[in-house]
């Protein structure tokens, strides 16, 4: 099968339809409960990521979505279904930055590169590559009191990565975030991931953010959550998320989103 060719901010990216998924997600339940009588939240999702694709998964609030990355990372189990990750297990990036306040910045992502497996005479090495790919070089020594909000999620980005996985699991890892750093943390995430060819699936209930940031953004229904639809945003990187093509896609998708919250309100 030919391949197809995508635009990000460094020229074109080509994804080869016939490459194994970063994850196949194959008819996947999960209910939480007694067996037989358990609450339904997520009901026969099916979907992939592809290698090197930045997909967003949207949806109102509890809708499923953290429950489906936690499946995906491997935090639980699907009730049914199955969810393959073909290349290892996945690194995962909170909301909350996690991060141990007792360490400096550097030792902190250091912790991750020891369970990694890396020697320790390499570990600083790395750590400090890290932060100067995140933009934070000179920050090794910081405790995470000396670090602002968007710094300590820098941080906490560095440690996912540390982790060496070529698939990023991201849920709402700038929503506590002021708009100004979190359109920082946006370009800075794009740049990554169109430098390093990582596969992403990023939650969040910010449609702009979705549509920003995305090469696809998948909708989920609410309670319990199906795949109701999905977008390909053809827009070029680099975007703005005040740029006019991705407020009218989010406009869009906005409509779509409020007829599945007044159809769940209507049960």
């Amino acid at each position: 099968m030919a391949p197809t060719t995508t635009t990000d901010r460094t020229g074109p990216v080509t994804v080869t339809d016939d490459a194994p998924p970063a994850v196949r997600i194959d008819r996947v339940h999960k209910s939480f409960g007694r067996a037989g009588d358990g609450r339904p939240v997520l009901e026969d999702i099916t979907l992939d990521v592809r290698p090197g694709e930045f997909v967003c998964l949207l949806g109102a609030s509890g809708c499923g979505k953290s429950t489906l990355l936690n499946l995906v990372a491997g935090l639980d189990r699907p009730t049914a279904g199955t969810i393959d990750v073909p290349g290892g297990r996945p690194a995962l990036m909170f909301q909350e930055h996690a991060l141990f306040p007792w360490l400096t910045a550097g030792r902190n992502i250091e912790l991750a590169l020891r369970l990694r497996g890396v020697p320790r005479a390499a570990r600083r090495t790395e750590a400090e590559r890290l932060l100067e790919l995140v933009r934070l070089g000179g920050a090794y020594g910081k405790r995470v009191h000396e670090l602002s909000g968007g710094m300590r999620q820098r941080v906490a980005l560095a440690r996912a990565l540390a982790q060496d996985s070529r698939l990023l699991l991201m849920d709402e890892p700038f929503a506590a975030l002021d708009a100004i750093t979190r359109d920082v943390l946006h370009h800075e995430l794009t740049r990554i991931w169109s430098e390093n060819g990582l596969s992403v699936l990023f939650v969040t209930h910010n449609v702009r953010e979705a549509v920003r940031l995305g090469q696809r953004v998948v909708l989920l229904s609410s309670r319990p959550g199906r795949v109701a639809r999905e977008w390909t945003v053809g827009i070029p990187q680099p975007r703005r998320i005040e740029d006019a093509d991705v407020a009218d896609l989010s406009v869009e998708i906005t409509e779509e989103l409020r007829g599945e919250i007044r159809r769940h309100g209507k049960h």
